[in-house]
């Protein structure tokens, strides 16, 4: 007669595997329309934001609104706003309409505090070491936020925006939902699951480095690091909120250096 472990043991073994949420084709048409979402959603984030806050809309073509709008501290601001709130419901319907568990999906739990400290000393020496290549090379990062600092109607709105709210909604994307649908494409055994983690955190992580167009290849470089550290942070907690904090850390000691530098 087998012992309880055994019962337990076999019992386990016969529970059925949670089948991916999307094909494989899915899954890349899922990466290619999220990448496209992405910008749409900043685009009607801009033009929602424009119409509202530029002064003399009525007067303005559509090109104007993008033009102007995507000058203005107040209404990039807003529309970053905007963007994060259509990203973050895409998610959820997209979760849903797949029959999945949007807090299992995502990752959205808590995380192991010695981790989160580890992952934090990670960061740290990340962020030193690129702020001394930056000094030694001579670069300015940030100087893109030059005209929305001149422009915007509070600092602190264009701080909320960029260090809360854009890490939320990058992170949600990048290391939510793409992340996810890539893995689970390799979860058929425990060495299959490791290098659908690593696949996973290549793909999410030069996609993520790309798309920031208002970089050059220096800082593009440095961002697919910080990626992979937020994709590291993501594998060792299991859970999205850690990449997400750390995200808002490396944002916050960037905007308080360039404020530092400005003021």
């Amino acid at each position: 007669m087998p012992n309880r472990a055994t019962a337990l043991n076999n019992t386990t073994t016969l529970q059925p595997k949670r089948p991916a949420l999307f094909s494989r084709l899915g899954a890349f048409s899922l990466v290619i329309g999220m990448v496209i979402a992405f910008f749409i959603s900043q685009l009607i984030g801009v033009y929602i934001a424009g119409r509202l806050l530029l002064p003399a809309t009525k007067s303005m073509t559509i090109g104007d609104v993008f033009f102007f709008g995507s000058n203005d501290g107040t209404v990039v601001s807003a529309s970053i706003i905007i963007s994060c709130i259509l990203l973050m419901a895409l998610s959820y319907l997209i979760v849903r309409v797949k029959s999945g568990d949007i807090r299992e999906y995502l990752a959205i739990k808590p995380f192991s505090l010695v981790v989160g400290i580890g992952m934090f000393g990670i960061l740290l020496v990340f962020m030193i070491g690129s702020q001394a290549l930056t000094y030694l090379l001579d670069k300015s990062p940030l100087v893109f936020v030059d005209p929305l600092y001149q422009s915007v109607s509070s600092v602190w709105l264009l701080v909320f925006a960029m260090v809360i709210v854009a890490p939320i909604y990058e992170e949600l994307i990048f290391r939510g939902i793409l992340w996810s649908a890539v893995a689970e494409q390799f979860a058929a055994t425990p060495r299959s699951k490791q290098r659908g983690a690593l696949v996973a955190s290549i793909v999410t992580s030069f996609i993520f480095a790309v798309i920031h167009l208002q970089y050059g290849i220096y800082e593009i470089t440095t961002i697919v690091v910080l990626a992979f550290i937020f994709c590291y942070a993501r594998i060792k907690s299991g859970s999205l909120v850690l990449p997400m904090l750390l995200h808002i850390i490396n944002n916050g000691v960037a905007m308080w250096q360039y404020l530092n530098q400005v003021s």
